[in-house]
């Protein structure tokens, strides 16, 4: 039995050490979708979330800023950039590189309000829930950094950018994680767009279908972390908000199949990332790399 209860907690540790590492293994996962017209010059998009900063996470900062190098057409922010109340200065120094290059943003719960310590297995029961008396963050200074940067907030928000020679219309949500979003009312300048994109930090059910039902024809998220602690073979146990756990993270169609795939064209292209980051309170990953995103949009066939 001694022998039993050994192994039991030497294994115990194992995966803790393990998932203490694998949280700090940052990769770059590139991927492709056809949603282009024909003859349409391809789009890459550098998709960022949840970032969690904390002033002390240097290498973190150094690795982001280094994503500079993979010179996008567009950088897509879906928000919880901050995880410290001193964060905002960390988190522009972080993406002033990326701020060469167009960019969109939504803020997601952890911009607004600092975390807070949970027990961790309440994730397995329900979504996190927003607290009274949370400490706020300086959203403003965020904000203001960015679209000094040249990036459009996107925060019930419409905008349209040309990006690589294709004008597409954005639609965005604020967070409603914590009941910010508000479909902003159309303003008839997206009729003409090529193409339709929706921004949203937590990819809730009712949010994925307010942004497909406006015409969006790709949809990107964040939030969910991918699981953040999965189980090898089967993925994530949960995705902290309705989603089904099978999308918490990568390329799939919304509501049914992928557009490319039978039975799909009326589906939008649904990318949620798994993110970069975590709360400072459970500072781990398993069978989850934290990632970036290089999504490049290339034109259908004819």
């Amino acid at each position: 039995m001694k022998r039993v209860v050994g192994a039991a907690v030497a294994a115990g540790a194992g995966v803790l050490a393990w998932s203490l590492i694998e949280a700090q293994s940052f990769t770059v996962r590139q991927i492709s979708a056809p949603v282009l017209a024909p003859g349409s010059k391809p789009i890459r998009i550098l998709h960022l979330s949840d970032l969690h900063l904390t002033p002390s996470q240097r290498r973190k900062v150094a690795w982001i800023r280094h994503l500079a190098s993979f010179r996008p057409d567009l950088v897509v922010d879906t928000g919880d950039n901050l995880a410290h109340v001193d964060a905002v200065p960390t988190a522009l120094e972080a993406l002033e590189p990326l701020m060469e290059f167009p960019g969109v943003f939504v803020h997601g719960s952890n911009d607004y309000y600092a975390p807070t310590p949970r027990n961790p297995f309440k994730y397995l029961k329900e979504p996190t829930q927003a607290r009274e008396g949370k400490t706020s963050l300086d959203t403003e200074a965020l904000t203001a950094g960015f679209e000094a940067g040249g990036w459009v907030g996107l925060n019930n928000v419409r905008a349209s950018l040309e990006i690589a020679g294709t004008e597409i219309a954005f639609v965005g949500l604020d967070d409603p994680h914590i009941g910010r979003d508000r479909l902003p009312a159309q303003d008839g300048g997206a009729t003409d767009a090529a193409l339709r994109i929706g921004v949203v930090h937590a990819p809730y059910l009712r949010a994925l279908g307010q942004l497909r039902e406006d015409g969006a024809q790709v949809i990107l998220a964040g939030h969910t972390h991918g699981g953040q602690v999965n189980v090898p073979g089967k993925g994530a146990l949960v995705t902290n908000c309705d989603l089904d756990t099978a999308r918490a993270s990568g390329l799939h169609g919304w509501p049914g199949p992928r557009p490319d795939e039978q039975g799909g064209s009326e589906s939008a292209w649904l990318h949620v990332s798994a993110g970069l980051g975590t709360s400072p309170y459970t500072p781990v990953r398993l069978a989850c790399r934290p990632e970036a995103t290089m999504l490049t949009l290339l034109p259908r066939r004819a």
